[in-house]
């Protein structure tokens, strides 16, 4: 079983999306099932409706899930898995005030050392702690040795006991942090491999020190990736609002994150392909021209309906038309400004104005011509006009401005909307 997490704490950008897509594509690759946990157990910080749109992003994106766990449905769990260890003496209850605790940190400062609790509530007698009325966390006591961390991308990493600590699992108001709660999470759902983030690498030998602790035998098998540089500068609703496909920000993300066959491809086909061995070692930085040459090549593979319909048409001689225009921009939001424009009133500039009016009234009058060539010859002739003098005052009213692809690939595709469009 594989697994993406995603906190209704914050909104998902770039990272969160290059995980999920990593660990999806993994368990296709395994042929194991996949399971969407969202981490909302901190209900203070929770935004509204972000648990559902973690979902309709995962679902944009193409990527199945067969299941959804709410971290907060597993409280319960989390809460007499801490009992279990109170009573077997592997955690103690911890009476130590935030201030106390801020004092130490600060004398740690001051010493230019690295504070480390001093299990200062780890023996107490048992009388002082069921007498004890003041609030207390829950601490499980640090490792007896060093725990190791098989990476299979970076290799074995051994963390010493005072580097793991005394930590807390269950918080004041008896909810678990996030150690706690994610390896209890990953033990319910049967977590087989996990490929996270390098900066959670510190919180992995915790995790596997809770699980020990509680005599789970299972070895959960653990990929850390390095982070994307800048990742958090890159939301994933706002690069889709720019107008970038999800197909081209997904394969963007694997791009960067694996050694692939070809620059371009689609999910199916990095499924084929796609196993821990592609993964690349060096991190990455998230550069949006990049995406943006990789979004006009899948703008280009779109077929010429579907392509329509991001311009607000579903006709495919308008999808052909935008197709053209892909020479000029390279997301969805910027071609369909070209095509709209097209539509729209047209702003003259004084130098054109009044070869622009002569050659309106005479294509408003004018039959159908299948060819540009044809047309223009037809409103020379009407006009007086030469090739030279036609060309700008035409384009602009064919197209509303006075520069851009050649024209007659695109009258080949305008033809059938002249008489709306000259107006």
């Amino acid at each position: 079983m594989f697994r993406f997490a995603s906190s209704s704490t914050a909104d998902m950008h770039v990272g969160h999306l290059r995980i999920a897509l990593l660990n999806y594509l993994m368990a296709k690759q395994n042929d194991q099932n996949f399971v969407v946990r969202i981490d909302d157990i901190n209900t203070e910080k929770n935004l509204e409706d972000k648990n559902k749109e973690i979902l309709d992003l995962l679902g944009l994106f193409q990527i199945e899930y067969q299941q959804v766990v709410y971290q907060s449905q597993n409280m319960k769990f989390h809460a007499a898995m801490a009992l279990q260890l109170l009573h077997e003496k592997k955690a103690f209850s911890c009476f130590c005030s935030d201030e106390w605790l801020q004092k130490r940190r600060d004398e740690a400062k001051i010493a230019n050392k690295e504070y480390k609790y001093d299990d200062a509530c780890r023996n107490l007698p048992a009388e002082l702690v069921i007498d004890n009325t003041a609030p207390f966390t829950v601490r499980i006591a640090r490792p007896n040795k060093s725990v190791v961390v098989k990476d299979l991308l970076q290799g074995n990493i051994s963390f010493d006991p005072d580097t793991i600590d005394s930590f807390i699992i269950m918080n004041q108001n008896k909810t678990s942090t996030y150690d706690f709660a994610t390896a209890i999470d990953d033990m319910l759902s049967d977590i087989s491999m996990i490929i996270c983030d390098e900066k959670y690498l510190i919180n992995t030998p915790k995790q596997i020190h809770i699980r020990n602790q509680l005599s789970y035998n299972k070895e959960i098998q653990y990929v850390h990736i390095p982070s994307i540089e800048n990742e958090e500068n890159f939301l994933i609703t706002e690069l889709l609002k720019q107008g970038f496909l999800p197909e081209a920000i997904s394969n963007y993300l694997i791009l960067i994150s694996t050694d692939t066959p070809e620059e371009i491809f689609t999910l199916k086909e990095a499924q084929k392909w796609l196993n821990i061995n592609t993964i690349m070692k060096n991190p990455a930085k998230f550069d949006i021209d990049i995406l943006k040459r990789l979004n006009k090549a899948h703008l280009r593979m779109m077929d010429a309906t579907e392509l329509s319909r991001y311009v607000g048409f579903a006709d495919a001689e308008i999808g052909e038309l935008a197709r053209i225009y892909l020479e000029e921009v390279d997301t969805t939001h910027a071609l369909k400004d070209k095509i709209v424009s097209i539509f729209a009133a047209r702003e003259i500039p004084d130098s054109f104005k009044e070869k622009v009016y002569i050659i309106k009234d005479v294509i408003v009058k004018a039959p159908y011509f299948e060819t540009y060539k044809d047309l223009e010859e037809y409103v020379m002739k009407e006009t007086g006009l030469t090739n030279e003098e036609l060309l700008v005052p035409l384009r602009i009213l064919l197209t509303n401005t006075e520069k851009g692809p050649d024209i007659e690939k695109i009258y080949r595709y305008l033809k059938n909307y002249i008489g709306e469009i000259v107006k």
